[in-house]
């Protein structure tokens, strides 16, 4: 009788044992990698691979849920009303958007899936990166413009110049996790102040770079303007 009621209270919701999966799920592909078998998971999470089938058909679905557990689930909508917030200054808004950013993707989860998805192949990487490409460096490009007396990217396009620049910056941030949690290399003692200082490096030399890159696109609009 005590064993079954133990069974009884240890016996978890569909919610619950979905959550539990997932969560395994994502501690297991960080060690081995995408190449890691369901079998060998469900072995881990001490359930049957046909109950891990039940929760998630296939793998694919598997690592959809990962996806969202790592990288949608964490993406915080403050990040871009922070940016949207003209009240302060855009050189403030980016430095301090750049340094909570910092404190989401320098995690062992956030790089070490996006590293393996890499290596794989698979598309995880590109939902995630247009995801930033939209909400992200568009806003940052769109306030840098405005700050500096640039036009509107609804009257000039944002050029693949001025995307390249907000990629370089991500890059460099990114490298930061990608020095611990690939190569184990120690962080800098004081991640706040490099990002701040990689972000103030950019706001300080991008705007002349746009500035320049824009000048062709600006010198067409009274032209067509005629």
């Amino acid at each position: 009788p005590m064993a079954v009621k133990r069974a009884r209270r240890t016996r978890l919701s569909a919610d619950e044992r979905e959550r539990l999966i997932a969560r395994g799920a994502v501690t297991f592909f960080c060690e081995v990698g995408f190449g890691g078998q369901t079998r060998e998971l469900a072995k881990r999470l001490g359930i049957t691979q046909p109950l891990l089938y039940r929760y998630f058909p296939n793998k694919e679905a598997l690592i959809d849920r990962v996806y969202r557990e790592v990288y949608l689930n964490r993406w915080d909508p403050r990040w871009e009303e922070l940016l949207d917030d003209h009240a302060r200054p855009a050189r403030e808004r980016i430095i301090a958007f750049y340094r909570e950013y910092a404190k989401a993707v320098l995690s062992y989860e956030w790089i070490r899936i996006f590293m393996f998805s890499g290596l794989r192949g698979m598309n995880l990487n590109s939902r995630y990166l247009t995801l930033v490409r939209d909400r992200i460096y568009t806003r940052v490009i769109r306030e840098l413009r405005r700050e500096h007396g640039l036009p509107a990217p609804s009257e000039v396009p944002i050029s693949e110049i001025e995307f390249e620049l907000v990629w370089a910056l991500h890059a460099s941030i990114f490298y930061i996790g990608i020095r611990k949690w690939i190569y184990g290399l120690e962080m800098p003692e004081n991640v706040d102040a490099v990002v701040e200082s990689l972000a103030t490096a950019f706001l300080d030399g991008v705007p002349a770079v746009m500035a320049r890159a824009l000048q062709p696109a600006m010198k067409e609009r009274p032209r067509r303007r005629g």
